[in-house]
């Protein structure tokens, strides 16, 4: 696969959409009180400001271009003061005539004019390292928004079966009416009475289950959107969310998602940069076999014949500076050996990572295909199941069918509806992973070339 870097104006742009998010966090005193309403779109606005996940490889970035800066002090001047004052017997005075004091004052300039390479190579390493941090935040974002839409999925699954256990209730409720009805007439036995009864006791298991499913879904979404607001207020209160678990049928083409895969998956573009970073760090390593030369110039003032101040000599000195490792016992060599070991191994965790890209595609394909397939069979079948809840209710008003067949179709509703919105839930879900394998950004963080 042909990889080339992060393009800068992305990065650029990438940069401002998450940095922005903090800088009006920290602008804004009060904590953020949980809304009336929350759609996905705005859950996943919130996430991009206040994602941990997010905000670390924000810091990783920040880390990062402090590298760079450090590296690239190498390649500009270098200032420097020093002074000394010294008291020492006569005896070992180097001036002349002999004094027991001694004063200097040194401002010195150096510029690297030749490193063997190792200069440039360590800031190309470090710009490339800070591109590879680029993409890591690219990649946490993505991996956090679909934890985000994952999250608001549940809650909208969980919501759903909350309506569908409603409704299978109130069904049930309606039959035991009706039992009643007959029985005090007459036309049926205690025992349907009570199987009735029995049928909607029942019920209130699963619908108990759903609300608190429901509770630790909402949960799982504050635990993703990075929501840490515990106010009195907050912690009571529960948002409307807006949004239903519809089925929009998509079309994806295998071949496609690979390639979109190879072209935008932000930890393989990561890795590449980071081994083209080893490359130079090889050349880093190799420098030590060479000499460096520096340009060297200052002022200096000393103390002169006598030990007044006044009667100091300064001036101003210039020069070239050498220093050439002959020999150092091949620690230069064992440097070069970790450097290109480095290399090998950033290379085969990049063939590595373009398997694992490759299967992760291919799974979540296959979980589409199979969510597909699940949606589309469901569809029909509430209908029909809703025909033959009122076809048996009628049936058995007739007496021609037994409350049994009544109660066995209301259930054959409840896990048709159960079935559908699971279906639907798992569609969504296989689209937004596919999405993420290919290395499509959200659909709602819009980030424009």
């Amino acid at each position: 696969m042909k990889s080339g870097p992060y393009p800068l104006c992305q990065a650029a742009v990438l940069l401002a959409v998450v940095f922005a998010g903090s800088a009006l966090r920290a602008a804004s005193a009060p904590p953020p009180s949980v809304p009336d309403q929350l759609d996905l779109k705005t859950a996943v606005g919130f996430a991009v400001e206040n994602n941990f996940s997010i905000r670390q490889a924000r810091e990783r970035i920040r880390q990062q271009e402090g590298v760079v800066v450090e590296v690239r002090s190498l390649e500009i001047p270098t200032v420097a003061a020093s002074g000394l004052v010294q008291l020492n017997s006569n005896e070992i005075s180097s001036s002349v005539p002999a004094s027991n004091r001694t004063w200097t004052v040194n401002l010195t300039a150096s510029q690297v004019l030749y490193a063997g390479g190792g200069v440039r190579s360590s800031v190309k390493s470090s710009q490339l390292t800070r591109e590879a941090a680029l993409l890591d935040l690219k990649s946490a974002i993505n991996d956090a928004l679909l934890s985000v839409r994952v999250a608001f999925f549940d809650v909208l699954l969980a919501r759903e079966k909350i309506k569908v256990q409603e409704q299978n209730l109130a069904l049930l409720q309606e039959q035991l009416k009706t039992t009643t009805d007959r029985f005090d007439a007459g036309t049926v036995s205690a025992f349907e009475k009570l199987r009735a009864g029995v049928a909607l006791a029942n019920a209130q298991v699963p619908l108990i289950t759903a609300r608190n499913d429901y509770r630790l879904a909402i949960e799982q979404l504050r635990q993703a959107l990075g929501f840490t607001s515990n106010t009195p207020e907050n912690l009571r209160k529960v948002p409307d969310f807006i949004g239903s678990l519809d089925y929009t049928p998509a079309t994806y083409d295998l071949q496609a998602a690979f390639d979109a895969a190879h072209a935008n998956r932000p930890d393989l573009q990561r890795l590449t940069l980071l081994a083209e970073a080893r490359e130079q760090s090889v050349t880093t390593a190799r420098s030590d076999y060479y000499p460096n030369l520096a340009l060297v110039g200052g002022w200096q003032l000393r103390k002169g014949p006598t030990d007044s101040f006044g009667d100091s000599r300064d001036g101003l000195f210039v020069g070239l500076q050498s220093q050439w490792n002959i020999f150092d016992g091949r620690a230069t060599t064992g440097r070069v050996i970790q450097a290109r070991s480095a290399l090998e191994q950033a290379r085969l965790t990049v063939t590595e990572t373009q398997l694992a890209v490759e299967v992760d595609v291919r799974n979540a394909y296959s979980s589409y295909q199979e969510a597909t397939e699940l949606a589309d069979a469901s569809q029909k079948v509430v209908a029909q199941a809703e025909e033959a809840v009122r076809l048996a209710t009628a049936r058995y008003n007739a007496g021609t069918a037994t409350q049994l067949d009544v109660l066995q179709a209301q259930v054959d509703l409840t896990t048709a509806r159960t079935n559908q919105v699971q279906a639907y839930y798992t569609y969504n879900v296989a689209i937004a992973r596919l999405r993420k394998a290919m290395g499509l950004s959200d659909e709602f963080l819009t980030v424009t070339h």
